[in-house]
C-alpha cells in the first residue's frame, strides 16, 4: 500500500550532506556527544529538522534481516476508557500471534500530543500503526502515511487517502435506537453527545436526526446536549433536560461516558424507572444495574483483531486497494431503553 510519491527517509548522509560536514559529526550532534562547536551544531539541527531526518533509535543489531522492527505503534485517545483498552487488547492479542510488541499511548484528542506520539513511534521503527485519529486533525498522520509507514485507523475514517480503516454502524445503529424509543410511544427523545468535532459524534448525531424523521417526530434543538467530554459535563447537562418545562420522556446517550454521566442524573432525581434510556457502547456492569442499561454495543474485540490484521497485511507487503471495514453494533435491550411511555 505504498502511496505513489512516497518520500525516501532522509539519512545521517543527506543532513551530512546539506549541513556540509561529515557524518561522524552529525552522529556527535544527534547523540549529543561533545566534539562539535555551537555553530555547527545549530547547523546539524537545522538541516536535519529541514530534512524531517530522525535517528533510529533501534540499534541494528537487534533488527531482523527482513529489516522490521516486530512492533507496531497503537495510538488511542484514551486507554483508561473501557472501550479503548478493550480495543487495545484484542490488538494485542493479535500482535502476539504475529511475534510483535505493542508500543501504546493516549492522544487525549490533542493533535499536537498526537503529532508527539506518532513522531515518536516512528523514530522507533515501529513497522506500522493502528491510530484512533484525533477529532478533525489528522495532518501528521498523513504525513507518516506518506512516507511510507503501513497504517490503519479505528473508529474514525481517514481524511486521506490510501489508508485502512475500520468502523462501526454509527448511524444506522443510531436510527435503530431512536426508532425502538419512538416505538414505545416516546416522543420528546433527547440527544446527549461527545465532541462535535468527532466523526463517530457526528454520524451518531446524524442517525438521531433520520430516526426522529422516519418516526414523524419533529427535531427540538432544546432536547439536544452536545460537547460533552466526560461524565460531569454530561451529568450537568442531563440534569438541565430534566428542569426544562416539557422534560424528555427517552434519552439517546451516544457515548458510555455520556451515558453514565446521565444515569448518575436520573438516578440523583429517581427517574430511572421513568425516563426511558439507550446508550452508545457498552460498559463494565451495565446489565448489573436495575433497570439494565439497554445499549447499542460495538464489537471491540473484533474492530481491533480486523484493524490489527490489516495492519499486518500491509507490513507483510498487500498493496490491494483500501479497505473501509464496517463492523455492525448490536442492540442490546437489559429494561432501561424499553420503559414505556407513562
Amino acid at each position: 500500500m505504498e502511496p505513489q510519491g512516497a518520500r525516501r527517509e532522509p539519512t545521517m548522509r543527506d543532513v551530512a550532506a546539506l549541513a556540509k560536514v561529515s557524518t561522524k559529526t552529525v552522529s556527535r550532534v544527534i547523540n549529543d556527544l561533545p566534539g562539535a562547536g555551537p555553530e555547527v551544531v545549530e547547523r546539524v539541527r537545522a538541516a536535519a529538522q529541514s530534512l524531517g531526518y530522525r535517528p533510529n533509535l533501534t540499534a541494528s543489531s537487534l533488527r531482523r534481516s527482513d529489516r522490521r522492527s516486530a512492533t507496531i505503534g497503537v495510538l488511542l485517545e484514551d486507554l483508561s476508557n473501557p472501550f479503548d483498552s478493550a480495543l487495545l487488547r484484542a490488538i494485542e492479542d493479535r500482535a502476539r500471534q504475529n511475534d510483535v510488541l505493542v508500543l501504546a499511548g493516549s492522544s487525549e484528542d490533542d493533535p499536537d500530543l498526537q503529532r508527539e506520539l506518532v513522531t515518536s513511534l516512528a523514530t522507533r521503527r515501529v513497522d506500522g500503526m493502528v491510530v484512533m485519529a484525533a477529532g478533525g486533525h489528522q495532518d501528521a498522520l498523513q504525513q507518516e502515511r506518506e512516507r511510507g509507514t503501513p497504517m490503519v485507523l479505528v473508529d474514525r475514517p481517514p481524511l486521506f487517502g490510501g489508508t485502512d480503516s475500520v468502523t462501526t454502524t454509527n448511524r444506522d445503529s443510531s436510527r435503530e435506537a431512536v426508532l425502538h424509543l419512538a416505538d414505545l410511544g416516546h416522543r420528546r427523545i433527547s440527544f446527549l453527545g461527545d465532541r462535535k468535532t468527532l466523526w463517530t459524534s457526528q454520524e451518531r448525531y446524524a442517525g438521531y436526526v433520520e430516526g426522529l424523521a422516519h418516526a414523524g417526530l419533529t427535531l427540538r434543538e432544546e432536547l439536544v446536549r452536545t460537547d460533552l467530554h466526560g461524565t460531569d459535563a454530561a451529568e450537568t447537562a442531563a440534569a438541565t433536560l430534566f428542569d426544562l418545562d416539557e422534560p424528555p420522556t427517552a434519552l439517546f446517550t451516544a457515548q458510555n461516558l455520556v451515558t453514565v454521566g446521565a444515569m448518575r442524573a436520573l438516578r440523583a432525581r429517581r427517574l430511572q424507572r421513568q425516563v426511558a434510556l439507550i446508550g452508545f457502547d457498552d460498559f463494565p456492569l451495565a446489565d448489573m444495574l436495575e433497570p439494565g442499561v439497554t445499549v447499542l454495543r460495538q464489537d471491540v474485540p473484533a474492530l481491533g483483531r480486523k484493524a490489527a490484521e490489516l495492519v499486518f497485511d500491509r507490513i507483510r507487503g498487500d498493496r490491494s486497494a483500501p479497505t473501509h471495514a464496517v463492523v455492525p453494533a448490536t442492540l442490546v435491550r437489559r429494561g432501561s431503553g424499553e420503559i414505556p411511555l407513562r
